[in-house]
């Protein structure tokens, strides 16, 4: 050994384990000797103090021999020559694969900060998907590098605690692992707010001796009595609350410290849950409960399976005291957390459920993270959020975050569910499904083979799987959609141009050098590949075509040929008439009226969607609107319609509205077969008694 100090570690470590693992230790101890005997850590000491602390740490938490094994060694991967192979061969399978869990979670190099802290997240969850042990063993290395960082620089200290209460304070709680928290908590609040944590201690130190000597002398001996009297054997205690958790009710509620009274609470451990009731009742008979101060966990626990009764009375001399009320399984869970959970009988290990359906939805709100931004929102959303305790049909108790809806709930279940969910019953009755989902609500979903996700969901779902899987499907739904747009516009060119969509489709994979046809396709639909491109690819065969085309409508674009267009329903332009074409998507160009107050507005906000055009419309007749107003008279629009049909345009509709002062106002729809004729039929309206307007109509 190295020191008297790692000797006396060692020997405390080997100290807890008698027989076969008491050997397995000490090989373990004297591999890492070996392994890490030319380092030193940053505050002098071997290297082998901070392994043996870990396993430690793991050891007292009640874990299994290899997961102890596995702390000791959990170093070798990282920072000596030891491969994993050599792992396997002297230590196990298990041992093995947890030390390259470990090791894996610090081995990738990040672009930045951002992308670093979600990457930690991302290797954490799904490292303990695979194996929860990986976890236990990264805290318990992360509580001592805690406890040894004053040997760090200041800007190292404070990432370090910054990184700790950000990803690992968090997943501690939730795992239920209440020393390791509470212990990394206050190291972290030491570090990141050194006056504050300066002023709590200062505060408890002089509080306590004080708080101790009312509960040995006053609370606790008559809250003994009371259950004495009752027959019920109870062991009673009380526990400090750490500095962290003060803080961070003085900051929650906006009080000073002065007015924290609880920093000592006083715990009641029974043998059986109907005891904790019975207790509950007897210490309110005994003292006054505070109104809004009761919690039940028996009945509903926590995420992290935590499981006591909470009470705050009123004691003697009118001081406020908090009381949990458990049984020695609970209390067990509530120290050791998910590590009481932790069973392993040759070999296999025993998982509880709800932990790790807790693990299972945040891997799949990681999966569905590409963005290091979002990925870190879902994280907060999934670690930090209230949550809301709801029944399924069949009865099973389900935790979701607060502000859950039916849709949350559909897609907690599985994804076929909520992309065919069509309603929701909440307690029997029919809700909508924004609705906001309340604790003891028994939750019904209403599914149909033709429902699908509806965008608007995204605005009221609150849980990271909905809103990612109802934004896959949307995605897919898209793409199909610009995949058919895709194949219809495609088909339309080949024809146009007499070719084979084969032989288009292979031009357009040459010139865009996309991956495949089905890149194309969705490329065109979408407007990504516009047909003005396609056109002028293609140029050189539109020309031909048009050579052959007699009296076709075509439009000619400088340096385009013609191309597909459309008319604007708006200004309904007339051929003769000055125009200008604008590039939309999905309509090609469309041919707008220079009268037209759509086009002007285009050409002062997007001009570079305008452009001049050469309108070569085919013969025939084509729509216009006039608008009339007309002193009101016997016989006044025959003769309107008289003067319309002696120029040669055709009347399609025709609307009057008489008024009480005496005026008539006029709409038509005409057909005439170009600007010039569109004027004479003005001129001739103009030319009819009583007329005071006649114009052009634009929408």
């Amino acid at each position: 050994m190295h020191s008297t100090t790692v000797k006396s570690k060692a020997e405390k470590l080997l100290g807890l384990f008698e027989g076969d693992k008491r050997e397995r230790v000490a090989k373990a101890i004297h591999f890492i000797e070996e392994k890490h005997s030319s380092q030193i850590r940053a505050s002098g000491e071997p290297y082998i103090t901070h392994p043996i602390e870990v396993a430690l740490t793991l050891a007292q938490m009640g874990l299994d021999i290899n997961t102890v094994v596995a702390g000791l060694l959990h170093d070798v991967l990282e920072d000596t020559q030891t491969t994993y192979q050599e792992l396997e061969e002297k230590f196990g399978k298990q041992v093995a694969s947890i030390v390259q869990g470990v090791t894996k979670l610090g081995r990738l190099e990040f672009r930045n900060i951002q992308e670093q802290k979600a990457e930690n997240y991302r290797k954490l969850i799904l490292a303990t998907a695979k194996d929860l042990r990986v976890i236990l063993v990264k805290l318990a290395d992360r509580l001592h590098n805690m406890k040894t960082l004053g040997f760090l620089r200041k800007d190292k200290q404070l990432r370090i605690a910054k990184e700790t209460i950000d990803i690992y304070v968090p997943i501690a709680n939730r795992l239920g692992v209440w020393n390791i928290k509470t212990e990394l908590e206050d190291l972290c609040f030491m570090y990141l707010y050194p006056s504050e944590y300066e002023k709590v201690k200062n505060f408890v130190g002089k509080s306590r001796k004080e708080l101790e000597e009312y509960l040995k002398r006053s609370f606790i001996p008559k809250l003994k009595e009371a259950l004495k009297l009752s027959g019920i054997d109870a062991h009673i205690t009380y526990r400090p609350k750490h500095l962290y958790g003060i803080w961070q009710k003085t900051v929650r509620k906006g009080i000073k410290l002065e007015d924290v009274h609880d920093i000592l609470g006083v715990r009641v451990i029974l043998n059986t849950p109907q005891e904790c009731y019975t207790v509950l009742g007897i210490i309110h008979s005994t003292f006054k409960p505070v109104p809004g101060k009761f919690d039940d966990y028996i009945s509903l626990p926590k995420p992290n399976l935590y499981q006591s009764l909470h009470t705050t009375v009123i004691g003697p001399k009118g001081r406020m005291v908090e009381v949990q009320i458990r049984t020695w399984e609970m209390h067990e869970r509530a120290e050791k957390g998910i590590a009481a959970h932790w069973a392993y009988k040759e070999g296999k290990s025993v998982k509880d459920n709800s932990v790790y359906s807790w693990l299972k939805s945040l891997v799949e709100s990681i999966q569905g993270s590409k963005n290091p931004h979002e990925l870190i929102e879902n994280m907060k959303l999934e670690l930090f959020s209230e949550e809301v305790f709801v029944f399924t049909p069949k009865g099973d108790l389900l935790v979701l975050p607060k502000g859950a809806t039916p849709v949350d709930f559909a897609y907690y279940i599985h994804t076929d569910i909520g992309n065919h969910c069509a309603g929701a019953k909440v307690n029997g009755r029919i809700v909508s499904l924004n609705y906001k989902l309340q604790n003891g609500d028994m939750v019904e979903i209403i599914t149909h083979p033709n429902k699908k996700p509806n965008p608007e969901w995204l605005k009221f779902v609150v849980t990271s799987k909905a809103k990612n899987k109802i934004k896959a499907y949307l995605k897919e739904l898209e793409k199909d959609r610009h995949l058919q747009e895709g194949r219809q516009i495609l088909e339309k060119l080949a024809s146009r141009w007499e070719l084979t969509k084969e032989a288009l489709l292979e031009k357009l994979l040459q010139e865009t050098h996309l991956k495949n046809e089905e890149e194309v396709l969705i490329a065109i639909g979408s407007g990504k590949i516009s047909r003005e491109k396609i056109y002028s690819l293609f140029e050189q065969k539109e020309r031909e075509k048009h050579k052959e085309e007699k009296g076709e409508d075509l439009l000619l674009i400088n340096g385009l040929g013609s191309v597909l267009h459309s008319v604007g329903t708006c200004c309904l332009p007339i051929p003769g008439e000055e125009v200008y074409g604008v590039i939309t998507r999905g309509k090609g160009v469309v041919v707008h009226s220079k009268l037209c107050p759509n086009l002007r507005y285009m050409q002062r906000n997007l001009p570079d969607k305008v452009i001049p055009v050469i309108w070569n419309a085919s013969t025939g007749k084509h729509p216009a609107r006039l608008r009339v107003v007309v002193k009101d008279r016997l016989g006044v629009l025959a003769d309107i319609t008289s003067s319309i049909s002696k120029t040669g345009a055709n009347i399609l509709e025709a609307r009057t509205k008489s008024t009480s002062i005496g005026k008539a106002f006029m709409e038509f729809l005409i057909e005439v077969g170009n600007y010039s004729d569109f004027l004479r039929v003005i001129d001739a309206i103009r030319s009819v008694e009583g007329v005071e307007l006649c114009e052009r109509v634009f929408t």
